[in-house]
């Protein structure tokens, strides 16, 4: 499925099949999660993609090329690709394991080809194997929704007790799950008058679960926005302890509204999370397998990625879904 810029959708498009170059591996995709990063992709909120671009960023599949110079793969290895593609390797923030902050990245899906295929390519050293447990389109929606919920998760801080959950979608879903693992308390908010996914939530172990103009029925320690509305910034931060946090965990959001001083004071700190590190999957895959986490996923075929896409943005199913080609 090829996108061409702003307005103009995606294309069932017949491509050559790629070739792995040096340090690359090639995927027979198996399947590729849907994100609402690809809706800012196409809608055009995350500008300058390289087009024609093959979108997708939640890809696993089976190695069936591998490239000169990559000895860590072998040809069957199930691996899943994920939204950083690749790293400069000798930036400030590269030298310091934070290649999430690279001065100059290349993203799945946004500058390299993704998922929303029957072949990828992708840099070695930037994917990740995985556990024998999941089935390939219940591990596609942890490359994205799982690897950015757990960054999250620890930005919440390890004596966070009663965390909030705004937009209980696909990391949410998944974040709920490890939060309770933990022996934290969750709240879960969501479009207000949503019972459905007010319901999913409380099944999934939330104490609470209301419409995000609600107050919960307890101050909080920590409370993260998945929703990409920069007005749950302020109504977030009117929820949390003095101390307290509120992370915003999406890489675009809607602007965020002036408010008043006091909703910040009180030493309360407001952050964001930034893609991923490879260090953060060898830990959340860790922790998922322990769990054990599951994913709730409805699936399309990849000729459905449109109506699936459309699906996501108007909220028409629970958890997350996922293409397979």
């Amino acid at each position: 499925m090829q996108f061409h810029g702003p307005g103009s959708g995606l294309k069932l498009s017949e491509v050559a099949k790629p070739e792995a170059g040096p340090g690359q591996v090639r995927i027979r995709v198996e399947a590729c999660g849907i994100c609402r990063t690809d809706l800012h992709v196409l809608d055009g909120d995350l500008k300058d993609p390289v087009l024609p671009l093959i979108p997708g960023h939640q890809v696993v599949g089976v190695v069936d090329q591998i490239g000169s110079g990559t000895t860590a793969l072998q040809a069957g290895d199930r691996i899943g690709i994920p939204w950083l593609g690749s790293a400069c390797g000798h930036c400030r923030f590269c030298h310091a394991e934070q290649e999430n902050l690279c001065d100059s990245p290349s993203f799945t899906g946004y500058q390299i080809n993704g998922g929303f295929a029957e072949y990828a390519v992708a840099d070695a050293r930037f994917v990740f194997h995985i556990p024998h447990a999941y089935s390939p389109k219940h591990a596609a929606p942890l490359l994205c929704a799982g690897l950015i919920g757990h960054r999250s998760l620890r930005m919440a801080g390890k004596d966070c007790q009663y965390l909030g959950l705004y937009g209980f979608g696909a990391a949410a879903h998944i974040v709920a799950q490890v939060a309770r693992f933990e022996a934290r308390e969750v709240y879960a908010f969501t479009r207000p008058g949503d019972a459905n996914t007010q319901a999913f939530a409380r099944r999934l172990g939330a104490v609470w679960a209301g419409g995000s103009d609600e107050p919960p029925p307890r101050l909080l320690d920590a409370a993260i926005i998945f929703a990409p509305v920069g007005a749950l910034v302020p109504a977030a931060l009117r929820t949390v302890r003095k101390g307290g946090t509120v992370v915003c965990g999406g890489i675009h959001m809607s602007d965020i509204p002036t408010f008043p001083y006091a909703d910040l004071w009180g030493e309360r700190r407001l952050c964001s999370v930034a893609n991923l590190t490879r260090r953060d999957g060898e830990e959340f895959f860790a922790v998922a397998t322990k769990v054990p986490v599951t994913t709730r996923v409805t699936t399309y075929s990849l000729e459905q990625t449109a109506a699936a896409l459309e699906d996501l943005r108007h909220g028409q199913f629970d958890g997350a879904a996922v293409i397979l080609p």
